[in-house]
Order: C-alpha cells, then structure tokens, then sequence
C-alpha cells in the first residue's frame, strides 16, 4: 500500500488498486503488465501520400501491424491530350515504418496484396485525389477520367511500351569490330 502511495505517476484504478491490494505486490505487478498488453495488433489502414520524385505520385497504405504495408506508385496516362486517366501498376514496393516519423519503401510486394489494398473503400478514396491532382499537375489542360483499378491478376492490363526503333538499338559486337579495323587499315 504503502509503494501505491509513493508513486502517483502511476494511474491505476481503484478497483484495480484494491485487487493488487488483496493479492499483494505480485498481483500488482500482474495487473500493470497486463494493462501493458493491451495494445492494438492489428494494422492500422493508415493511408497516407508518400512521393516518390513529385508531389502527387506515390500513396502509402498500412496493411500491417507494426507499420508495413504498401508504396503504391502512381502514373498517368495522358496519350490521348484531351484525357487524362490513371495507368495501374499492380507491383507495389512494400512500406516500412508506414506508422512512424519517416516511412520509406524498398523491394516488391505481392500483387494479391496490391489487390487486396485497393478493393478498400477508403484507399480508392485516397488513389482517386491523389490521380487527380497528379494528372491536374501533368496536364492540366486535360479531362480526368477515373478508371478503377484491377481486383484481381486477370484485370491487369500490361504497359505497351513505344517499339524500338531501329537508331535505339545496339549493332552486333563483331560488326562494329569490322568496322574499327577497317577504319584502323587493319585487316
């Protein structure tokens, strides 16, 4: 009784103080270690923007415990000048430290994990102002369109790169040789 006295920084009940009393110190020091375990474990569902080079162009998600989760990296797709939409990348890096002061992503996540965190309402919410904003930044003369994400491996539509042109490639290695030899006068 005397220790519950002394020590006022400790916030503990009454009812909580007189069981500790009963049981003596070790029901004490039972009880505080048991308010001590009390604590959420599961994630958080924080959603935050996180950059990546611009403003606008990454969002973070918390889908773990202890601040994993997702860095979901946002594109557009302005080929058409008079629409703007967004262009989905379902290979998300995964976020560290998405519940701490300097959150910070590294490496792959799973894409059914990418599915999974975009079927939730609140991180549709979040892509859709952060879409929308990018694309007002890239092409602000442009009409936004929002297109939903893919759900699922099926629905993911594969980025078609422009084809290379015949400049942008390497000449074989044993052509070129030729051709330094011969500019040399070595034959």
């Amino acid at each position: 009784m005397v220790i519950l006295r002394q020590t006022p920084a400790l916030l503990v009940s009454d009812r909580v103080r007189r069981r500790a009393l009963v049981m003596g110190f070790p029901g004490l020091a039972l009880a505080l270690v048991l308010m001590g375990c009390s604590a959420r474990t599961g994630p958080s569902w924080k959603v935050f923007p996180l950059s990546r080079r611009s403003p606008h162009d990454g969002l973070a998600v918390v889908s773990q415990p202890d601040g994993f989760g997702l860095h979901l990296f946002l594109e557009t797709d302005t080929s058409d000048p008079e629409r703007c939409e967004p262009r989905w990348f379902p290979d998300a890096a995964r976020l560290f430290n998405g519940n701490g002061t300097a959150p910070f992503s590294a490496g792959l996540a799973p894409r059914d994990e990418f599915f999974a965190v975009v079927r939730r309402k609140e991180v549709r919410a979040a892509l859709q102002n952060e879409l929308k904003a990018l694309c007002a930044q890239r092409a602000p003369q442009a009409r936004w369109q929002w297109t939903d994400p893919p759900t699922q491996a099926s629905e993911v539509i594969p980025v078609l790169l422009p084809a290379y042109e015949g400049e942008d490639l390497l000449t074989d290695p044993a052509e070129e040789q030729q051709r330094e030899k011969a500019l040399l006068g070595e034959s």
